[in-house]
């Protein structure tokens, strides 16, 4: 199946972690045809990666990016029109959380940490980048929340207090563009093993995948899978969803 995307320009943030859910989210979108922006923290990642599918022949730059930096953001739009004209897709990848604690113990800057990564600095990168979308009555907006959304694991507040705030924003923006030809959804991840896991979880990561209906744990690959599809023209119809892509666990 055509997906459409050949020509189109992608800004994928968090594509820098070399087993991270962006840069696989990276490689399929070049995979077909489209020019990728590599953005992230890590520039040095980010280059890696954006080298990688320059190799296989695809257009990619990369650039270094602090989301929660509103200036920041602004530049990487800039650069990115600069370079291509045009922005079609924006998959906003970045995130990450503070230390596991029970919500009495967590400390009003891991609250902002946990704020302005997951949520404000997705906010930043759609402002900057809908005006644009707008004036072209066209794009795709991809935001990613969590399967805590829907699950509410412990020690984990204030993380998902910022993916269900940007699971509701991902609705609500959905409905306020989607009659300007903008599209925008939500992927809700199940557990990976990349850079966002650290450590080894309480009762060990078999045992949390004992406990996955498809006793496996969620790829790179199955988000960029669904990263790609958002991004498509076979998804016009699909508007302010949140799909979840974490192997059956949302639903038990």
């Amino acid at each position: 199946m055509d997906l459409g995307l050949k020509g189109k320009t992608a800004i994928i943030t968090g594509a820098g972690s070399q087993k991270g859910f962006g840069k696989a989210a990276a490689l399929t979108l070049a995979r077909e045809g489209c020019n990728v922006v590599v953005a992230d923290i890590d520039l040095e990642g980010a280059e890696q990666t954006a080298a990688e599918i320059r190799t296989s022949g695809r257009t990619a730059i990369a650039i270094g990016v602090d989301v929660t930096l509103s200036t920041q953001v602004d530049r990487m739009v800039k650069t990115t029109l600069g370079k291509f004209g045009q922005i079609d897709i924006l998959a906003c990848i970045a995130g990450a959380t503070t230390v596991p604690k029970f919500f009495v113990d967590k400390t009003e800057e891991e609250w902002d940490k946990d704020f302005n990564l997951n949520l404000r600095g997705v906010l930043y990168c759609i402002r900057a980048v809908l005006p644009h979308m707008l004036s072209r009555k066209s794009g795709k907006i991809i935001t990613t929340a969590s399967v805590n959304v829907i699950k509410g694991f412990p020690t984990t507040s204030t993380y998902a207090a910022a993916k269900s705030g940007l699971a509701g924003f991902t609705r609500v923006l959905a409905n306020e563009v989607a009659g300007e030809g903008i599209n925008v959804n939500c992927i809700a991840p199940g557990l990976g093993l990349t850079n966002f896991v650290t450590g080894e979880p309480p009762g060990g990561i078999h045992g949390i995948i004992a406990g996955i209906p498809n006793k496996r744990t969620t790829t790179p690959q199955d988000i960029a899978n669904a990263v790609a599809f958002l991004a498509s023209d076979v998804s016009s119809d699909i508007v302010g969803q949140m799909i979840s892509v974490d192997g059956g666990t949302s639903i038990i």
